[in-house]
């Protein structure tokens, strides 16, 4: 099955992963709360068990989650903020709105943290570990995950809409919005299979059954008899066949002119990462390993440290 051929090779992805670490911003550190914490890891690992045990897309809610932050402000936390009277955050941005969930997984670890180490914790780095535990739990490999980051004061709607790629992008863009975060083409194709899990609104590939030609039309046929035309918007498809295991059956689909969104088979559809999707879609190995090391990179994108930002009680509401 997927996961246990997953599992086979968490020891090797890790290994893969901390091999990255000397790029990592060098007050991000996997020990940060090893003395004033020591309990965080198996609070997350747990709580996220028991999410995912009562619903399994929650593991890839929260790794969406986790992604969305990053690539606004970075990695800080600013996507767990609720919209005030005198506060705009950034879960109304078009990306986010009627679309982001898992945010009570999140408040449920902080409240369970602030149990046992108070004030200490940031949500910023809860979900950050949050994000590697859903995966796990679905089958995927796993990573160090540098620690330290703080949550942020502040959240951007406008970057949220600017910066957060779009479904209907093309591959050209999509490189150039991962590299304006420090991010590959490789790291890019990587991180694109955190679609092996989970599920997207009709809305968002409703274009690309309709309307695109790169596409095999039984597969198109069928995601039609969910998604109509007009109207049905927040009906779901999943991702990839194997929607609750992380494997690399998206990519399989992606050669078989099969992806879902329109920005996943630009992934492969004769231009530069072809040869790459190719890869992945026959040697799982090459794919976690590239995955995990494509987290640990994403998960240093401007990660506030030091006296910056501040420690939240509450993930949704700033101090």
């Amino acid at each position: 099955m997927a996961s246990s051929t997953a599992q086979s090779f968490v020891v090797l992805v890790i290994l893969f992963a901390a091999a990255s670490f000397s790029s990592v911003n060098a007050q991000l550190s996997v020990n940060f709360y090893s003395s004033s914490c020591p309990n965080l890891l198996p609070i997350v690992r747990n709580a996220m068990r028991q999410a995912v045990n009562r619903e399994r897309r929650l593991g890839a809610s929260v790794l969406r989650l986790f992604f969305h932050d990053c690539f606004v402000q970075g990695c800080d936390a600013s996507v767990l903020l609720d919209d005030t009277a005198t506060f705009t955050g950034e879960k109304t941005a078009r990306p986010n709105q009627n679309s982001l969930r898992g945010f009570e997984v999140i408040d449920t670890i902080k409240t369970r943290v602030e149990a046992a180490c108070n004030g200490t914790v940031s949500c910023a780095d809860i979900l950050a570990l949050a994000a590697r535990e859903g995966v796990i739990l679905l089958g995927g490999p796993s990573w160090s995950v540098p620690l330290g980051r703080r949550d942020s004061r502040t959240a951007s709607l406008s970057q949220a809409n600017s910066d957060i790629p779009s479904p209907f992008s093309n591959l050209a863009s999509l490189i150039s919005s991962f590299s304006s975060k420090g991010l590959s083409a490789r790291d890019m194709t990587a991180l694109s299979g955190g679609h092996a899990i989970g599920f997207a609104r009709c809305t968002t590939f409703r274009g690309r059954i309709y309307n695109d030609t790169n596409i095999d039309p039984r597969f198109a046929n069928a995601r039609r008899t969910n998604c109509p035309a007009t109207g049905g918007d927040n009906n779901l498809a999943a991702l990839d066949p194997t929607p609750n295991f992380f494997d690399n059956a998206y990519y399989q689909n992606l050669v078989a002119q099969r992806g879902l969104l329109h920005s996943d088979q630009e992934l492969f559809n004769g231009g530069s990462q072809d040869s790459l999707v190719r890869t992945y879609s026959s040697n799982y190995r090459a794919f976690a390993a590239d995955f995990a090391a494509a987290m640990v990179r994403m998960g240093n994108i401007g990660p506030l440290t030091g006296t910056n930002g501040e420690i939240r009680r509450n993930c949704r509401a700033v101090n």
